[in-house]
């Protein structure tokens, strides 16, 4: 299996909302823990319902996106999924399915905590972007 670049990376995970804030160096480092995947079509990534540990970045091909059985989605190239998992301990809220042979690097929950306990600068820039996200739904007037 051919490795992703360091800068492939780096340019997918800039993408992600989630890692917005986060300096050059700093998306280096979170490159630098994630894991290079490839699966066949037809491959499960993740289940609905079923606990998350990871973050998905699609690089080559599509996967399918199903909630209730029903296709809800295609993802491809540059998309990425799971990044709650990142942060909490929830279930999934959808299946997602290699719909073409797929190459994907993914970042592990274990990973990214390690690092936050590492570079604890990341996680205030994370803490932050969630914060930004969660703004324009919160129900409470004084925000």
């Amino acid at each position: 299996m051919r490795l992703f670049s360091q800068d492939a990376k780096i340019e997918a995970l800039k993408r992600a909302p989630l890692f917005e804030g986060l300096s050059r160096k700093e998306l280096v480092e979170l490159a630098k823990v994630t894991e290079d995947v490839d699966v066949e079509a037809g491959e499960l990534l993740c289940r609905e319902g079923e606990q998350g540990y990871e973050f998905f970045v699609i690089m080559q091909g599509e996967a399918e996106v199903r909630k209730g059985g029903k296709r809800i989605a295609t993802c491809g190239v540059g998309e990425f999924f799971g990044e709650i998992a990142l942060i909490e301990h929830v279930p999934r809220t959808a299946t997602v399915i290699a719909k073409t042979p797929m190459r994907f690097f993914l970042l592990t929950r274990q990973s990214f905590l390690r690092l936050l306990d590492e570079q604890p600068g990341i996680e205030r820039k994370v803490l932050r972007a969630l914060a930004r996200r969660l703004i324009p739904v919160a129900d409470d007037p004084t925000v």
